[in-house]
């Protein structure tokens, strides 16, 4: 793959749940280490173990992949009108632009239905990328995953303020 590939955007099919299962997986394994126990990471990552519940989740929302060369690399969906679900990038494209194209195009389409305000239940290790986006810490939450307890906040955007001038409303 060329260094400067730009990402592509396609919507998330059936036949993509087991490559965006091991792009969360790898995401959660590699990149939280510095933010989360490896009971923790264990805990969360087991979202994925079943695969038809993994994949119902995706296909329930809007779910975006990303590509570079045609090679998924990431994905990101949105739970209803409003709220972030999942953000990963696999760890061997991160810097790549993969996740700032994908919340890109989330904030634009929710927009676009109307939504005025964006949540995300960012992960410690995540917290950063979406504040530097505008998001803005609301609240610290502990939630049990598997008998595991992890931390994160959640973070608010308004869409309203990030509208293009002369946008019409």
């Amino acid at each position: 793959m060329s260094a400067g590939a730009t990402p592509a955007l396609r919507p998330y099919l059936p036949e993509d749940a087991a490559v965006a299962a091991a792009i969360f997986v790898a995401a959660v394994e590699q990149l939280t280490a510095d933010d989360y126990s490896e009971e923790q990471q264990e805990a969360w990552a087991s979202a994925a173990d079943d695969d038809a519940k993994f994949a119902a989740r995706l296909a329930g929302q809007l779910t975006l992949i990303a590509t570079l060369e045609g090679v998924p690399v990431g994905f990101a969906s949105l739970k209803g009108p409003d709220h972030i679900d999942m953000l990963y990038v696999h760890p061997d494209y991160v810097g790549r632009d993969a996740g700032t194209t994908l919340i890109d195009a989330l904030e634009k389409l929710a927009g676009a239905r109307g939504t005025l305000v964006l949540t995300v239940d960012a992960s410690d290790n995540a917290a950063e990328f979406f504040a530097k986006r505008g998001y803005v810490a609301k609240q610290r939450n502990t939630v049990s995953i598997n008998g595991e307890w992890l931390a994160n906040t959640t973070m608010t955007k308004s869409l309203a303020d990030s509208a293009a001038p002369g946008a019409s409303s």
